[in-house]
């Protein structure tokens, strides 16, 4: 006798998760239009999202509401081991991020930081370097070897080798010297262009294991 077919069950589609809230820090107070918090709250919300993500206790991620502007422009570096909205727990959308290796400034970055400050209201720039960065790693190599460097990489190196040339005799981890020396000029760069307004500046590198962010002095 032939086994009866059992009836096929639909799966039952998992609910929808609920988009997370803002995060209070950077909430406009009720009845006011969409200000923008201060650069104070957008830094302590940074390192406190960067706390959470190192913790292993990270938001859920969504995405930011239609309209909001970025908090903060972030000037990250294009082999970071992590994006900056990851490792700053931060919904997405809600950094305007600029990544160029080594964190290397030209006319088309300087200009997306100013669209960011001017243009979206941005009250705080976070120059975000990262350890065991590969760019400062190929400028170490070049001034050890004189080896040539291919093509558009050149630009890469030129723009790194100062900050490197400057920490070269200091005693400990030439790469580390090279990272903060490149990342606090870039940051100082930033400061001293008019074309920033008041935006604060900071600088800041991440650790390449557990991603724990420190701000430079």
């Amino acid at each position: 006798m032939a086994t009866p077919h059992r009836a096929l069950r639909t799966p039952t589609a998992p609910a929808p998760r609920p988009p997370c809230p803002p995060f209070p820090s950077l909430v406009p107070p009720p009845g006011t239009d969409e200000r923008q918090p201060t650069a104070a709250a957008v830094l302590d919300e940074l390192l406190a999202g960067n706390a959470r993500c190192t913790g292993g206790l990270p938001r859920q991620p969504y995405v930011r509401p239609t309209g909001r502007r970025p908090c903060a422009v972030v000037i990250g570096c294009v082999d970071a081991p992590v994006p900056p909205e990851l490792v700053l727990d931060q919904p997405l959308g809600e950094l305007l991020c600029v990544r160029t290796a080594g964190l290397v400034l030209d006319e088309a970055v300087l200009a997306s930081v100013q669209y960011g400050v001017q243009e979206l209201g941005a009250p705080l720039v976070l120059v975000l370097g990262h350890e065991r960065c590969a760019a400062v790693a190929a400028t170490l190599e070049r001034l050890r070897t004189g080896a040539p460097v291919p093509g558009h990489l050149e630009l890469l190196v030129e723009e790194i080798a100062p900050a490197a040339r400057r920490t070269r005799n200091r005693p400990g981890d030439w790469a580390e010297h090279t990272l903060r020396a490149q990342t606090t000029w870039v940051r100082d760069a930033i400061r001293a262009d008019p074309a920033f307004g008041a935006a604060r500046v900071v600088a800041a590198r991440v650790d390449a294991g557990p991603g724990l962010m420190s701000l430079l002095p």
